[in-house]
C-alpha cells in the first residue's frame, strides 16, 4: 500500500494540474511531471501522469469537428513522434534518471519562455512535408526522455495557423496518441509497475476534480493574467528541477 504521504501528495499535485488545464486548455502533464518529479524522482512521475492525462488529453482530441482533417495534415508528426517515444524510453529506462531530471528541467523553461515571450513564428509553408516528421521525431524522443509532450510539438503546431479550436483539438490528439505511445514503451521497458499504474488511475478523481474547478473559474478571471502567473511559475519550476539535479549530480 501507498504511504499516507505519497497519497496526499498525487492528490494535491493533481487537483492543481487539473486546475490549470480547466483554466487554459493545457498544462496537467507539465504541472504534474514538474512537481512530482521535485518529490518522487522522474520516472515514477510518469508513470503516475499517464492515466489522468491520457483521460484529460482524449477529452480535448474528441472535442472538436475536425478530427480528420487534423489527422491528414500531421499524421506523419504523430507516426514519427510514436516510433520515437520507444527510443527515448529506452534511454530513459538504462540512463540515470538525475540526468533526464535536469533535461525536463530544461524543457519546462525553454516551454515557459517560449509561452511568455509567444513570438510570431512563420508558418513552414512547403516545408511542412519533411518538417512534420522531423519535429515529431524530436518531439517524440524528448517525450520518452522526459514525458513531456509539448516542445517541439506545440510550438510546431502553433506554427501552421490553424484556427483556435482546430489548434486546441490537435494539441489533444498529439497528447492523446503521444500518451498511448509512451504507455506502451514504458510498459515494454518494465518502467510501469502495477502499484503505480493503481494510483495513477485513482488520481482521475482529484484532476477531473481541478479541471470542474478550472472550468468555473475561466469565466471569473483574465485569461491573459493567468497564463503569465502560470509560465512564469513553471519557468521557476523548471529552474529548480535542474538546480536540483544538479546538486545531486
Amino acid at each position: 500500500m501507498w504511504e499516507s504521504e505519497i497519497v496526499v501528495i498525487v492528490a494535491a499535485t493533481f487537483l492543481l494540474a487539473g486546475f490549470v488545464k480547466g483554466v487554459i486548455g493545457l498544462g496537467l502533464p507539465t504541472v504534474s511531471l514538474g512537481l512530482l518529479t521535485a518529490a518522487l524522482g522522474l520516472k515514477d512521475a510518469i508513470a503516475l501522469m499517464l492515466i489522468p492525462s491520457f483521460a484529460t488529453n482524449l477529452w480535448q482530441a474528441l472535442a472538436g469537428k475536425e478530427t480528420l482533417s487534423i489527422l491528414k495534415r500531421i499524421w506523419t508528426l504523430l507516426l514519427a513522434a510514436c516510433v520515437t517515444i520507444w527510443i527515448g524510453s529506452l534511454f530513459l529506462a538504462r540512463s540515470d534518471g538525475i540526468l533526464l531530471s535536469g533535461l525536463l528541467g530544461l524543457s519546462l523553461c525553454a516551454y515557459a519562455t517560449f509561452s511568455l515571450a509567444t513570438p510570431q513564428i512563420p508558418p513552414p509553408g512547403k516545408r511542412e512535408v519533411w518538417l512534420s516528421p522531423a519535429v515529431g521525431t524530436a518531439n517524440g524522443v524528448l517525450t520518452g526522455l522526459t514525458g513531456s509532450f509539448v516542445v517541439p510539438g506545440v510550438p510546431y503546431l502553433q506554427a501552421l495557423g490553424m484556427p483556435r479550436n482546430d489548434f486546441v483539438q490537435a494539441m489533444g490528439i498529439l497528447f492523446t496518441v503521444s500518451t498511448v505511445a509512451l504507455g506502451v514503451a514504458m510498459a515494454g521497458h518494465n518502467l510501469l509497475p502495477k502499484e503505480l499504474s493503481l494510483l495513477s488511475a485513482a488520481a482521475l478523481i482529484p484532476a477531473f476534480a481541478g479541471m470542474a474547478i478550472g472550468q468555473w473559474v475561466r469565466g471569473k478571471l483574465s485569461g491573459s493574467s493567468f497564463r503569465r502567473v502560470f509560465f512564469g511559475s513553471v519557468l521557476v519550476l523548471g529552474v529548480y528541477i535542474m538546480i536540483r539535479a544538479i546538486m545531486r549530480a
